[in-house]
């Protein structure tokens, strides 16, 4: 398998759903307050580097890949710091573990919150301490799913060592063991929950009984659980609203599921996806896209009015692509444009969302190579950050036109949030805030 970070995870609010008070102002889950990358009233910098343009930027304990979530004036995260003295590694039984690191140690799995003024900690709870029954990925984390916030509830999920419910003080509320998974070749775990309501989804597609499953985001107690004939997925839920009705959506190998929110039936499914699906789907304006591409490419939009029962092969995949299209970096849907990443390279795709008539693409990207963070938009920009340090920055528009290339000392993985003025990047080891500051 090549390189696989377990880190992209989406945790969505309702495209098309009436949001929270200020909800727009907020970055609650790693794709925006629209689920779809776009912060709506965002206004960060095109330029910065480690002299300029950082408000500051503070130094992270442990390891996680997870995106920070912002609400009102904190920031939260999860990390994952090694505890204790270090142990002999696990035999790996797993085909394709050879490009794995084993856990060699026990770790706390720790959820925190940051002041947006200054970075300075203001909570950190240890929600568990264990050693991790299977390895990850050379390039992943054990703190890979991002939280979620409706300002309310915080949930932080460690997969197999358990989904948490928080105040945002830190208080914990409730925590819900769902099992241990079994990852492919032992990859590590990556797909986020979703938040809705008084609702919480969680994926659990693995190499064992995979299935989807709600919680009560006040006591962690199950609504319902359904199961999934599905391998290992990264892919996180998308919640989205059509015709009054909430649906989760699921990408994976053999179909992509819409469930009923309320009680976990299946409304749709569409086959058409390849092995190892890790980009998570976006939607707007009555169509949602889904993609991969590892086994082979495909991106699908699909139409969510009348969907029922099997649309595979039907009019309501209104378009499809197979060529160039993303396998860890999730799309960007923005002002009727979608954005993707050819695999996890360098080379940007825009195509017509309605249609998929492509309007520029593939553009190769200067000095941007590896790419596990997913696309974000805001004041008419589109932000890409590489694992390497680099964030170009274009125009967001029909013709590809570049605006900045920045270059940071760490290494990024984790997928950027807006709020305001301000950009955060959560690196290997330091988060940064990025915002306009005054010229020397």
């Amino acid at each position: 398998m090549k390189k696989l970070v377990s880190l992209v995870a989406a945790i969505v609010f309702l495209p098309g759903a009436t949001l929270a008070a200020g909800a727009l102002d907020q970055w609650g889950q790693w794709r925006g307050p629209l689920g779809n990358g776009v912060a709506p009233h965002g206004r960060p910098p095109v330029e910065w580097n480690e002299g300029r343009n950082i408000r500051w930027k503070v130094a992270i304990r442990g390891q996680g890949h997870s995106t920070p979530i912002v609400w009102g004036d904190r920031i939260f995260l999860t990390t994952a710091i090694p505890s204790g003295e270090a142990l002999p590694p696990r035999h790996e039984h797993a085909p394709g573990a050879h490009d794995n690191r084993p856990a060699s140690s026990e770790y706390e799995f720790v959820v925190l919150a940051l002041s947006r003024r200054d970075g300075k900690t203001l909570w950190e709870r240890t929600v568990r301490t264990e050693r991790p029954h299977e390895s990850t990925h050379e390039s992943g984390s054990w703190a890979s799913a991002s939280a979620v916030t409706d300002g309310e509830v915080l949930i932080a999920s460690f997969g197999s060592r358990g989904v948490y419910g928080l105040d945002l003080s830190g208080h914990l509320l409730w925590q819900t063991d769902v099992g241990d998974m079994q990852i492919l070749h032992g990859h590590g775990e990556g797909s986020s929950p979703a938040l809705h309501g008084d609702t919480v989804v969680v994926n659990w597609d693995h190499q064992g009984e995979s299935f989807v499953i709600a919680l009560d985001k006040r006591t962690g107690q199950p609504r319902w659980k359904v199961g999934r004939d599905e391998g290992t997925s990264w892919s996180s839920p998308l919640i989205v609203e059509h015709d009054g009705k909430a649906q989760v959506i699921v990408a994976a190998t053999h179909r992509v599921r819409a469930y009923d929110l309320a009680t976990g039936a299946v409304i749709w499914e569409c086959a058409g996806l390849s092995g190892n699906v890790v980009a998570s789907p976006v939607a707007g304006d009555g169509l949602v896209y889904v993609t991969n591409s590892y086994e082979t490419r495909e991106l699908m939009a699909i139409r969510l009015e009348g969907a029922q029962g099997d649309i595979t092969g039907t009019d309501h995949v209104v378009w499809t692509r197979h060529r160039h299209t993303p396998y860890v970096p999730s799309p960007l849907l923005y002002g009727g444009k979608l954005y993707f990443l050819k695999h996890y390279q360098g080379y940007l795709t825009c195509v017509d969302a309605k249609t998929g008539d492509p309007l520029f693409g593939p553009q190769r990207l200067p000095g941007i190579q590896n790419v596990y963070a997913s696309l974000v938009g805001a004041a008419d920009r589109v932000y890409i950050v590489s694992r390497n340090g680099t964030t170009v920055v274009i125009k967001h528009g029909a013709t590809y036109e570049l605006l900045a290339r920045n270059q940071l000392d760490d290494s990024f993985s984790a997928s950027p949030a807006i709020v305001g003025g301000e950009l955060y990047l959560r690196g290997e080891q330091y988060l940064y805030c990025i915002a306009q500051t005054p010229a020397d």
